[in-house]
């Protein structure tokens, strides 16, 4: 029966507070659908790049694979005459773009059909004569009806245009591949099946293979196919890829979870907000319950049964909106995949149902623990005490030294963790929400002394209602402590990530103005922002550095080599003799640096994949080269921002040296004296002509162009610093009106007594203001902290860039204006409901 009871007092409870419990619950949903929205995006973008890499890859269990230029196709033959040889497929792997419609990336796989069956049955199953035909018919491919319909050749016969490297290719579909499995379906999405040869002239690698998969068994097969095999080519098991993506990507995971997180962290405290106010609320029922013979335990379990059905209400709403966000932020990752990393086509929402456990467990479970401290304190307090509210302030004010106390312990093992001489992010991440609960323990103790010195001036400014609102914030510290600290920490987050953001955009802005020191800048479209992964058709280049007004010329190309197994720019430069090399470095003095590097098999490294690998100046790199492994005598670390896993650098010469590759990838030109750039811009682009599609931009341009890839990339940091703006704002606004609401017998008595609605809305709007004012200037410090501990602790670990923090006026102006905002709006509502309620009612009801 009194379980019966509690459970409808408690409704009645959350019933008569509609606001309030609509704001807790929108809370606990945007904290909820932040994480889940983040993990559902980035999830279905790899799970997307995986299922579409094990879907080509077939059932390969190991690839033979060469440097950037590939395999000779002459291998694949001289393998096949082999005594014995177990089953081998050539490949042919590479991206293009749809010129008409669905301009996503798409994949371009080429095979000989006969060799297909062991490694990947969607091609042969069911397919008969069209594969033989895809032999004899030139330019035609096979898809499914999905991706026929992307690039707007829907039938069979229909023939459509793709873009690679700067040049127009046109295929016609032969027929629609028609897998059995729906996950087979989906990861062929994207794809285009062509034979080797078509697929080889469309990308321009006649003559040349991707890899070559194989079928092998046990060890004995694996060391007789590894035997013989030409200096440069490597026999590798094909689960390594999938380990390669892992490595590549962990850094930036990593983030996206713990920015979700921070969402979390301020939900947890809205959480907090709304089970503490509940109790302090109701804390005269709560005694006479006590003193009614309600034991302690089932006044815990009461406080407990409330959070945990906000915590589902809201966790269920969180899991809708986060599908929803989802949707929208899977284009935002997919872009930052693309831009940094690899090629990748994602077109649909993968929902995982783990992604939903996850998102349960996390809104059930920060729900019930920011609720255990509201429940422990409304169990354990005696009767008397519970109904006394003078009892429960004297309580805060004598427990603020002490907190304080802890809080700066708190501060200590934060400060401890992040010196730590270590690259792991757990400890990062652990000592940062340790400066953040550290600074909320330190809120009540000096909070207390700044409105004891605020009555004073605010006395002088507006009179008694100053004095009255000052003392009036001091005489509620057990719940003004509370909103206090809940809005620091979320404002401070807003503030700690814009200003990395900032920081991050302003060292690179620098770093372009440094290293781009051409005047004009020619490449052929890349699919990928960050890296060019197309070169000129031959002759191009030299074409182009001749153009009447060039004094001089740089040739850049830009590949991928391995670095201890991980995918890695490599970028070689044939330097023009006599003009500046803009490089700053961290090890090695430029002038001795750029002299040591003109001696064979040497480098220089980016800071990235120095902090990450331990490479230092003097150490050795092996590269996997098109002429075997090669070791590369590192004369330099320099700065480098266009990659966080990691980049090598040599001259020309010494590229050539190591690869058979001779192609350009980008063309910096260098303008005569007197010569205007942008005419010159229109002679270069005249002298390409019809002969390849080229990027011909000036300097500016191409400084211009970097910094929007940029704001690009940090598109979804920003996205989730408005998120978590949003789950502050509705946060502060439930505490802050909790608070004022709470204060009806208060106000009541005021109004009594004599005090007219507009002065008590003044008296309102003064308390109100003064909470958000202290909100914001503790916001600012932590905001400050937090910068630092992102900029120079967890982006350094995490991407191994060193940045200069850059403390932007703007963003602290809106730490305290957001501050000021939520707390004005938080207390219109009181103040019109107090101005407007009978006081005698109002008493009468208490």
């Amino acid at each position: 029966m009194s379980r019966r009871l509690l459970a409808r007092a408690s409704a009645r409870h959350l019933a008569s507070h509609p606001w309030l419990t609509a704001l807790s619950l929108l809370g606990i949903a945007l904290g909820v659908a932040v994480v889940v929205s983040i993990d559902l995006a980035s999830h279905s973008a790899l799970q997307a790049f995986e299922q579409s890499t094990d879907t080509v890859a077939g059932q390969a269990t190991h690839q033979l694979t060469g440097g950037p230029t590939g395999l000779p196709a002459s291998l694949y033959s001289a393998l096949r005459l082999r005594p014995g040889m177990p089953p081998a497929a050539p490949v042919v792997e590479g991206h293009v773009r749809a010129a008409q419609g669905d301009r996503r990336p798409l994949t371009l796989l080429g095979v000989d059909p006969f060799s297909e069956e062991p490694f990947r049955p969607y091609v042969s199953d069911r397919q008969g004569t069209r594969l033989a035909l895809l032999l004899t018919e030139p330019g035609t491919v096979l898809m499914t009806a999905e991706t026929a319909r992307l690039v707007g050749a829907p039938a069979p016969g229909a023939s459509f245009q793709v873009a690679v490297g700067g040049q127009l290719r046109t295929l016609r579909v032969l027929g629609l591949l028609t897998p059995s499995d729906a996950r087979t379906r989906r990861a062929l999405e994207g794809l285009i099946l062509a034979d080797v040869s078509t697929a080889q002239e469309v990308l321009g690698l006649t003559g040349r293979l991707s890899r070559i998969d194989l079928k092998l068994g046990d060890e004995a097969e694996v060391a007789r196919v590894r035997q013989g095999l030409p200096p440069g080519v490597e026999l590798l098991r094909a689960a390594s890829r999938g380990n390669t993506v892992e490595q590549m990507t962990r850094a930036f995971r990593t983030n996206l979870t713990a920015l979700s997180l921070l969402a979390l962290v301020v939900g947890m405290f809205l959480i907090y907000n709304t089970m503490t106010f509940s109790v302090v609320q109701r804390r005269g029922l709560l005694g006479r319950l006590r003193a009614l013979g309600i034991t302690r335990g089932e006044l815990f379990a009461l406080v407990l049964g409330e959070a945990a059905l906000l915590g589902a209400v809201g966790t269920v709403a969180g899991l809708l909106l986060g599908v929803l966000l989802g949707r929208g932020l899977v284009g935002l990752v997919t872009q930052t995949l693309n831009d940094l990393y690899f090629v990748v086509s994602v077109r649909r929402l993968s929902l995982e149902p783990l992604m939903f456990a996850k998102g349960v467990a996390l809104g059930l479970g920060a729900t019930l623990g920011a609720a255990l401290v509201p429940a422990w304190e409304a169990a354990r307090s005696p009767p008397v005490t519970t109904m006394r509210r003078s009892a429960s302030e004297d309580l805060a004010q004598g427990r603020a030294p002490r907190l304080a106390l802890l809080g700066l312990l708190v501060l200590g093992v934060g400060a401890g963790l992040l010196v730590l001489p270590t690259q792991a992010l757990p400890p990062a991440y652990v000592g940062l929400f340790c400066v953040q609960l550290g600074a909320a323990l330190l809120v009540p103790w000096t909070a207390g002394k700044l409105v004891l010195g605020a009555a004073h001036p605010l006395g002088a400014v507006f009179g008694m209602l100053g004095r009255m609102a000052a003392r009036g914030v001091r005489t509620s510290l057990s719940r003004t402590s509370v909103a206090l600290a809940a809005l620091m920490i979320a404002v401070s987050t807003t503030v700690g990530v814009g200003l990395m953001v900032a920081s991050f955009r302003g060292t690179v802005a620098e770093w372009l103005e440094s290293s781009l020191q051409a005047d004009i800048y020619a490449s052929p479209p890349s699919l990928m922002a960050r890296r060019g992964d197309s070169a000129f058709v031959p002759g191009l280049a030299e074409h182009l550095a001749g153009t009447p007004g060039v004094a001089a010329s740089s040739t850049l190309r830009s590949v991928k080599v391995d670095v201890d197994g991980v995918p890695t720019d490599l970028t070689a430069i044939g330097f023009p003799p006599g003009l500046p090399r803009a490089y700053r470095f961290k090890e090695g003095d430029a002038d001795t640096v750029w002299r040591e590097l003109e001696a064979p098999d040497t480098l220089i490294v980016s800071e990235p994949l120095s902090v990450h690998r331990n490479v230092h100046r003097g150490s050795t790199v092996r590269l996997r080269t098109d002429r075997g492994p090669r070791d590369f005598q590192v004369r330099g670390v320099y700065y480098d921002f266009g990659s966080d896993v990691g980049a090598v650098l040599m001259t020309r010469t010494t590229y050539e040296a190591a690869f058979e590759d001779r192609g350009v990838t980008g063309l910096a030109l260098y303008a005569a004296p007197g010569q205007d750039v942008d005419a010159l811009v229109e002679r270069v682009r005249a002298r390409v002509g019809d002969r390849q599609i080229v990027n011909v931009r000036s300097n500016r341009v191409l400084r211009e162009g970097s910094l929007e890839v940029f704001d690009r990339t940090f598109t979804i940091t920003q996205v989730l610093r408005l998120l978590a703006v949003g789950v502050a704002f509705v946060g502060v606004l439930s505490a802050l009106m909790a608070l004022q609401l709470e204060r009806a017998r208060e106000f009541a008595v005021l109004r009594a007594t004599g005090l007219t609605p507009g002065q008590l809305w003044g008296l309102v709007s003064l308390q109100t203001g003064l909470l958000g004012l202290l909100a914001g200037l503790f916001a600012v410090p932590l905001g400050l902290v937090l910068a630092y501990i992102l900029v120079h602790v967890i982006n350094q670990r995490s991407f191994g860039w060193t940045l200069q923090l850059a403390v932007t006026p703007g963003v602290l102006l809106q730490a305290v204006g957001l501050a000021l905002a939520a707390a004005g709006l938080a207390g219109l509502y009181p103040a019109w409901r107090m101005s407007r309620a009978n006081p005698a009612l109002a008493l009468r009801e208490e």
